[in-house]
């Protein structure tokens, strides 16, 4: 009985670990807004970091626009703009940890909040 405890004891740590690891949500995804101190046509522009801080990958990864105007044009392949609704990356994974990055000139900036993605560990 000693034996099987033995080696059960770390299977099921290890479990719980991984487990534990992958509980994320949409609060993983954070996003970080600079001023970069060049000004396009009239308007300051700003340097955006989107950053997935979880062990999980994240796709679908939806924010929060409503009103977003830029005088630089944003590549769509990083963020296409649907409504009130922004998609990030055309919906492609951003893996753990892994960081997208645009810039956009406006004044004054956009709140730009995470609303929904799909997880997968």
């Amino acid at each position: 009985m000693a034996a099987t405890f033995k080696y059960l004891f770390p299977i099921l740590f290890l479990t719980l670990i991984v487990k534990g690891s992958c509980e994320c949500s949409i609060n993983n995804i954070n996003i970080g807004t600079t001023r970069s101190g060049r000004v396009i046509q009239g308007q300051p522009e700003w340097n955006v970091v989107v950053i997935n801080n979880c062990t999980c990958t994240q796709s679908q990864i939806r924010l929060s626009c409503k009103g977003f105007k830029t005088s630089e044009s944003v590549s769509p392949s990083i963020l296409s703009i649907e409504g009130d609704s922004c998609l990030l990356i055309n919906g492609n994974p951003l893996n753990s940890f892994a960081t997208v990055r645009f810039s956009y000139a406006w004044d004054p900036p956009f709140l730009l909040l995470p609303t929904s993605s799909s997880i997968s560990c």
